[in-house]
């Protein structure tokens, strides 16, 4: 199975403020016991992350500030990507999100999505004479 076609990763246009959002770096990719989300959200407290679940979604969302630079200051480069952000991911059938997990280490938020119960390989008992 392809990781990239088993599900769908949409960001959000615009935040709550009106302002535009961004979409920071994310993995998705499947082991042995569940699926794996790994988002890079580097510079950032766990206090400034928001992690909302409905049906098959997931919706990672928060805000990185941008306190470090001086106040009147003129970019030559810009890549880093500061305020709101927000990404939802729709996973495939056979994952339970109720049973999740995420930790937030060294820049990286990591969401363990366990397989549903009954789902994965396995046999089937047969019933009868």
């Amino acid at each position: 199975m392809s990781s990239t076609t088993h599900f769908v990763k949409r960001p959000q246009a615009v935040s709550s403020t009106a302002e535009p959002v961004w979409v920071p770096n994310t993995d998705v990719y499947v082991t042995d016991s569940g699926l794996v989300i790994k988002v890079e959200l580097a510079g950032m407290k766990k206090e400034h992350l928001e992690l909302h679940v409905e049906g098959s979604r997931i919706k990672i969302c928060g805000h990185r500030p941008d306190g470090c630079r001086a106040p009147k200051c003129k970019f030559l480069v810009m890549e880093i990507n500061y305020g709101e952000f927000e990404s939802v991911i729709e996973l495939p059938p056979g994952y339970d999100l109720s049973q999740a997990k995420a930790a937030y280490q060294n820049g990286f938020l990591r969401i363990d999505v366990p397989l549903a119960a009954g789902s994965g390989a396995g046999t089937i008992p047969i019933e009868g004479d």
